[in-house]
C-alpha cells in the first residue's frame, strides 16, 4: 500500500473511532501549549468592558478597538473601552495586563465566569489572545451582520506561545494576478491562524507586478504577456493579453493592512533567473541583448540577467532601493532558484567576469555556479548595507553561500539540513509537504486542473520541520515553516482559496503548536467549527475530509480489486456499481467492495447541511486485472505508491504522474512478473505509459516480453527497440501494443528499459529519463 494512502486510511479510520467520543468544546486551531478546561461560561453583554492599561501602546489599543468593532457588528453588543491606571482584572471585563516576562508573541488567557484576564508583553500577544477568543465564540463573530445567539465563552485557562518565530504563507501574483481586495482576504485568513509572514512573489518571467518609478516600462510593458499557454499544452496558447500590477500606493496599503494584523510582508524580486519580464522591457539586461518577450509559458527559461555587466547591478540596486522604501521587512527575498547557466557559458562578458574573479570549476560546481554565488553575495552586501537581510531558495547553496543568507528549503529538507549545519537560518518549505498548488485528492478527474503532485491535508499536518539528523545546536537554525501556493494554473479567487483551505489550518499547527500537542483526531474534530468560520467569511474551501475517498488493493485469491471507502466520522456511505447515481436507498457501505468485472463505482456520503460530490471510479478489466504481479526491480520511492497493484487494478492513470496511479522508474528498468492462477491464452500485452518531456518523463527505449508455460522457464515472445524521443514529439498518454503468436502461459515477464541519457536537444541533456507506467493489460 502506498505511504500516502496508508496515512489517509490510518488517519481517517482513527477519526471514525474517535468521533464517537464527546466533542471537544475548545475548537482552537492552532492548538495552544496548555489548555486547562473550566466550568461554566463568561457572558458577553452590554455592561461588559474591555480594559487596557494606561501605559499600553497604540497597537495594543488598536487590537482592542478591532475586537470591539467586529463584535458589535455581529452581536449588536457594544463593549465599553476603558483605560486602567493600575493593572488588575475587573469583574465583567476583558482586561489586558502587561507582563514583560511573556514571550513577544505569547499570551495567557484566563476566562472565568465573572471576568477575563489576558497577559502579554505587548500588542502581538494581545492580538493572538483575541484570535483565540474569537475561535471560542460562535462562528458568526467573523461576519458582517448581527446574529442573535448566545454570545458567551467557555471557561478555560490557556498559556500559549508559538513553536517557530517565522510562520509564513506564500502568494504568487506573478503567474496569475490577484487584486488588492483578494490579497487582503488572504491576509485576513492568515491572521485567523496566527501566521506572521506573507511571502509576496511579485516578479517572474510571466509578469512584473510592482511599480518601480525609475523603470516605468516594467509595469507599462512587463506586466502584460501577450498569450498564456493552455493547461499543459506547451506550444498551445490562448493569444489573449493578460496583466495587472500594484501601484506603490496599493503596496503601501497592503503592507499597512497586514501590519495591523501583525503580519510582515516580505517581497520577492527573483534574480538572476525568472527575469524575462524585466528583460523584455530592458533587453540590455540580458546576455544576448534580446529581443525578449514576457513569457506566456510556464517553467524555466534559459535567458537570465547578465552577470558580466555593471549596468545589471545598477538596475538591481535601483529596483531594490525602491522596494525597500515600500517594505519595512527585515528580509527581502531574492529568489535565486532555477537559473540556468547556458547563456553565461557563452557570454563573453560573463566569462570575462569569471576570469576577473578567478572563479574555477571543481568537482562540486561549475565556474558559472560560483558566478551566481558572486551575484547573490553582492546583492546581499547591498541589502545588508541598508539594514536588510536576504532569503533565497535552496539553489543559493550551489557554489558558495552568501555570508548572512537565510535559506528557504523547497527541494526537500536536504538543503535546509546543509544550511543549518553551515550555521545559516532555515525556513522549511519542502514540495512534498508544503506545496499548496499540488492536488489535495487522488481523484484528480474531479479536481480543478492543477500542476500535479499530491499533498492532502493529513500530509501537511504530519510534517515536522526539524530533522532528527540535526544536532541540538543546529536545530536552532530552523527558524520557521512556510507553505507555497504557486499560481500557474490558478486563475480565480475561488480556486486560490480552494487550494489554501483547509490546508492552511493544518499548516498553522505545524508552525505554532508544540509537537507533543499535535493530535490528528482532535484537529479533525475542530475542523467542523473552522469550516463554519469559512462559510461566514465567504471563503471557498475544499471539502475532501467530508467526502468519500478510497484506497485500492488487488486480491489475487479472489482475482478482484478490493476498494476500501472512507469518510470523516460515522456518516453513512451509499454506493452503486452499475453506473447509476447512488441514493439513500442504494447499498450501504459496510466492508470493502470486491470489483471483479468492468464497471463504474459511485458512492455518496450523507451529511446534514454539507453538500459533497459523488465519488466516481471506473474499472476496466482484462486478463491481467486482479492477478498476482511481482516487481523484480524497484521504482523510485517517491513514485511507488501502492506498489505492484497499481499496474493491475483496472484503473488507468491520467496526465498527473503523482496521483498514485503510476510507478516511476529512473535508475533501472521496469521488470515485472505476472502470474495467472490457471494457464491463459495470451496474444497481446499492452502497457500504458506517460510522456511529459518537460518533466523528464520519456518513452521506454526497449520493451521485452517473455512467456512461461510451466511457471519457471521463460521464452522471449516479443521485443521492440524504440527510438529516442525527438523535440517534435508530443506529451500525452501512450499505449504500447505488443502482439505475438497466441500462447498458453502461466506467467508473463515484462521488461521496459528507461532512457539512460536524455538527448542533447533537451534542457536536461545527459541526465537519466524517467519512465512512468500504469496499467498492464493482457488479451
Amino acid at each position: 500500500m502506498s505511504k500516502h494512502i496508508l496515512i489517509c486510511v490510518t488517519a481517517l479510520c482513527f477519526f471514525v473511532s474517535c468521533s464517537q467520543m464527546e466533542k471537544n468544546s475548545y475548537d482552537i486551531i492552532p492548538y495552544p501549549n496548555t489548555l486547562s478546561p473550566g466550568e461554566g461560561h463568561f457572558v458577553l453583554n452590554d455592561g461588559c468592558k474591555i480594559v487596557f492599561p494606561a501605559v499600553s501602546d497604540s497597537l495594543t489599543r488598536l487590537v482592542a478597538r478591532q475586537f470591539v468593532d467586529q463584535f458589535q457588528k455581529t452581536s449588536g453588543i457594544l463593549l465599553i473601552e476603558e483605560i486602567a491606571e493600575e493593572q488588575g482584572a475587573r469583574d465583567n471585563s476583558i482586561t489586558f495586563i502587561i507582563n514583560e516576562n511573556r514571550p513577544v508573541e505569547g499570551y495567557m488567557l484566563d476566562i472565568a465566569k465573572n471576568k477575563i484576564r489576558i497577559e502579554a508583553s505587548g500588542a502581538p500577544g494581545f492580538f493572538y489572545a483575541i484570535q483565540t477568543i474569537k475561535q471560542l465564540l460562535p462562528a458568526a463573530v467573523y461576519g458582517n451582520v448581527i446574529v442573535p445567539t448566545d454570545w458567551n465563552l467557555p471557561c478555560v485557562k490557556i498559556e500559549d506561545a508559538p513553536r517557530f518565530k517565522y510562520r509564513g504563507m506564500h502568494m504568487d501574483v506573478a503567474r496569475h494576478f490577484f487584486d488588492i481586495n483578494e490579497v487582503k482576504r488572504y491576509i485576513d485568513i492568515l491572521a485567523v491562524y496566527k501566521l506572521n509572514t506573507l511571502h509576496w512573489h511579485l516578479t517572474d518571467d510571466q509578469g512584473w507586478r510592482i511599480e518601480i518609478e525609475s523603470y516605468p516600462r516594467l509595469t507599462e510593458y512587463g506586466s502584460i504577456r501577450k498569450k498564456t499557454m493552455i493547461k499543459k499544452e506547451w506550444e498551445t496558447y490562448d493569444h489573449t493579453p493578460y496583466g495587472g500590477f500594484f501601484t506603490k500606493e496599493e503596496v503601501r496599503d497592503v503592507v499597512a493592512y497586514a501590519a495591523e494584523r501583525f503580519i510582515t510582508v516580505i517581497p520577492e524580486i527573483d534574480l538572476p533567473g525568472h527575469m524575462l519580464a524585466a528583460m523584455a522591457c530592458y533587453p540590455e539586461l540580458g546576455c544576448t541583448g534580446g529581443p525578449y518577450e514576457v513569457s506566456g509559458q510556464w517553467g524555466v527559461r534559459d535567458d537570465v540577467l547578465c552577470a558580466g555587466k555593471e549596468s545589471t547591478f545598477t538596475f538591481v540596486e535601483n529596483v531594490l532601493t525602491e522596494v525597500m522604501e515600500l517594505f519595512p521587512s527585515e528580509y527581502i527575498h531574492i529568489g535565486g532558484d532555477e537559473s540556468p547557466k547556458i547563456r553565461w557559458e557563452k557570454c563573453p562578458r560573463c566569462q570575462a567576469k569569471i576570469k576577473e574573479l578567478g572563479l574555477r570549476s571543481d568537482d562540486k560546481h561549475t565556474a558559472e555556479h560560483y558566478l551566481q554565488s558572486y551575484v547573490t553575495a553582492r546583492v546581499e552586501k547591498f541589502l545588508n548595507d541598508h539594514g536588510r537581510r536576504i532569503i533565497g531558495w535552496d539553489e543559493i547553496l550551489e557554489g558558495q553561500l552568501a555570508p548572512n543568507a537565510t535559506v528557504m528549503s523547497w527541494r526537500g529538507v536536504e538543503g535546509g539540513i546543509e544550511a543549518a549545519r553551515l550555521g545559516h537560518d532555515v525556513i522549511m518549505t519542502p514540495t512534498s509537504y508544503m506545496y499548496f498548488d499540488y492536488y489535495q485528492s487522488l481523484d484528480t478527474e474531479n479536481e480543478p486542473f492543477g500542476i500535479g503532485g499530491y499533498v492532502p491535508i493529513e500530509k501537511v499536518y504530519s510534517f515536522d520541520p526539524i530533522p532528527a539528523s540535526l544536532q541540538e545546536n543546529e536545530k536552532k537554525h530552523i527558524i520557521g515553516v512556510q507553505a507555497n501556493l504557486w499560481s500557474e494554473y490558478i486563475l480565480t479567487n475561488e480556486h486560490l482559496e480552494y487550494m489554501l483551505l483547509p490546508r492552511l489550518a493544518a499548516l498553522s499547527e505545524v508552525q505554532w503548536t508544540q509537537i507533543d500537542n499535535k493530535e490528528w483526531s482532535r484537529f479533525l474534530n475542530s475542523l467542523d467549527h473552522q469550516t463554519k468560520i469559512y462559510d461566514v467569511m465567504g471563503y471557498n474551501y475544499a471539502k475532501h475530509i467530508y467526502e468519500v475517498s478510497a484506497s485500492y488493493g488487488v486480491n489475487p485469491e479472489k482475482q478482484a480489486v478490493e476498494v476500501v471507502l472512507q469518510t470523516q466520522g460515522n456518516a453513512p456511505v451509499y454506493l452503486t456499481t452499475d453506473g447509476t447515481e447512488p441514493t439513500e436507498k442504494s447499498t450501504l457501505y459496510q466492508s470493502p467492495v470486491a470489483i471483479t468485472h468492468s464497471c463504474t463505482l459511485k458512492a455518496i456520503v450523507k451529511r446534514e447541511g454539507v453538500e459533497t460530490r459523488t465519488f466516481t471510479k471506473s474499472f476496466l478489466f482484462n486478463k491481467a486485472t486482479g492477478k498476482e504481479l511481482i516487481l523484480n526491480t524497484n521504482p523510485k520511492d517517491k513514485y511507488t505508491y501502492a506498489g505492484a497493484s497499481v499496474l493491475v487494478d483496472g484503473i488507468r492513470g491520467d496526465f498527473n504522474y503523482a496521483n498514485g496511479c503510476w510507478l516511476g522508474y529512473l535508475d533501472e528498468p521496469l521488470d515485472v512478473t505476472l502470474t495467472f492462477r490457471d494457464p491463459e491464452e495470451i496474444s497481446t500485452v499492452k502497457m500504458g505509459t506517460l510522456i511529459q518531456l518537460g518533466e523528464w518523463i520519456f518513452p521506454p527505449v526497449k520493451i521485452e516480453v517473455y512467456g512461461s508455460e510451466d511457471g519457471s522457464s521463460f521464452l522471449e515472445v516479443y521485443k521492440e527497440e524504440i527510438p529516442l524521443a525527438k523535440p517534435t514529439d508530443t506529451d500525452g498518454l501512450k499505449e504500447y501494443d505488443c502482439s505475438f503468436e497466441k500462447k498458453s502461459v502461466k506467467k508473463l515477464r515484462i521488461v521496459m528499459h528507461t532512457t539512460s541519457k536524455i538527448p542533447d536537444w533537451h534542457g536536461a541533456k545527459g541526465n537519466k529519463g524517467f519512465l512512468f507506467v500504469d496499467e498492464i493489460m493482457a488479451e
